[in-house]
């Protein structure tokens, strides 16, 4: 089984819709270390972070994050270490369009 050690995903989601991320493809497994939730602007803004086992569809259970707070220009890393399998997925809301997304890892294929 080969190890890719990489970015897996970097996005700029819409302001206030779910948002896929980071799907892991199809005969892979995926252990994230780390999201870094970045706030580009000159105020405070929230975001949300759930896990989709399988893509299932969005329910309260799958959120790891809720309405967290970052600070105006600053960035809230998320040490995580989570295992994922294929097709499971990695889904952000956030309350402005100025916040980027960047998810860390390992493929597994």
């Amino acid at each position: 089984m080969a190890q890719t050690y990489k970015v897996l995903a970097q996005s700029t989601p819409p302001a206030t819709t779910v948002t896929d991320v980071y799907t892991v493809p199809a005969l892979t497994a995926a252990v994230v270390s780390s999201i870094i939730v970045c706030n580009r602007a000159a105020s405070p803004r929230t975001f949300r972070i759930s896990l989709a086992v399988n893509a299932a569809a969005d329910t309260i259970a799958q959120y790891i994050a809720y309405d967290m707070v970052v600070p105006a220009n600053d960035s809230i890393f998320v040490q995580i270490g989570v295992t994922l399998g294929a097709n499971d997925v990695i889904r952000v809301y956030v309350s402005a369009t100025d916040i980027s997304v960047n998810v860390f890892g390992v493929e597994n294929a």
